[in-house]
């Protein structure tokens, strides 16, 4: 079945929503139960809501002033794709960039849940952003989040 584009694009805004407050037990919470979620920066595909849930909020609790400005999108019958920037906010308070890209792509379920998700970015990029953000005074809530990356592929 397709949905119609105006349910397609209001289940994407709150997905959006959620990461913009993070939410990320909510996040998880808009993917179906049997929901994939494919990972490629961490070469791995978490199988089930409970398993992104369990995996997004270990990798996002070290950063949570990380922020997703989306650069474009496109929704094509119950698909969408977007780019957005993954991006650490200047710990100095100027206007430096730390930020590195993400293209994912989303299948809509119907009841504003998504049974398909894939995240492609180049994790090298991301660590060298996130060492970058540090050296420059950046800190991080809980634990370096590049350990936490490694440990979540365990």
């Amino acid at each position: 079945m397709i949905f119609s584009r105006s349910e397609v694009d209001e289940a994407w805004c709150n997905f959006m929503a959620a990461g913009d407050r993070d939410d990320w037990s909510g996040w998880a919470d808009l993917h179906t139960e049997d929901g994939i979620w494919v990972d490629t920066g961490f070469g791995t595909t978490f199988k089930g809501r409970e398993a992104m849930r369990a995996h997004i909020l270990k990798v996002m609790a070290p950063i949570p002033m990380m922020y997703f400005p989306v650069e474009w999108r496109l929704i094509e019958g119950n698909r969408v794709v977007y780019y957005n920037w993954q991006v650490m906010p200047d710990p100095k308070g100027g206007d430096e960039v730390y930020r590195f890209g993400c293209i994912t792509a989303l299948e809509y379920a119907g009841n504003g849940l998504f049974s398909f998700q894939e995240d492609m970015y180049n994790p090298r990029e991301g660590e060298e952003c996130l060492n970058r953000w540090v050296a420059a005074g950046g800190e991080f809530a809980t634990a370096d989040p590049v350990l936490t990356m490694r440990q979540a592929k365990l």
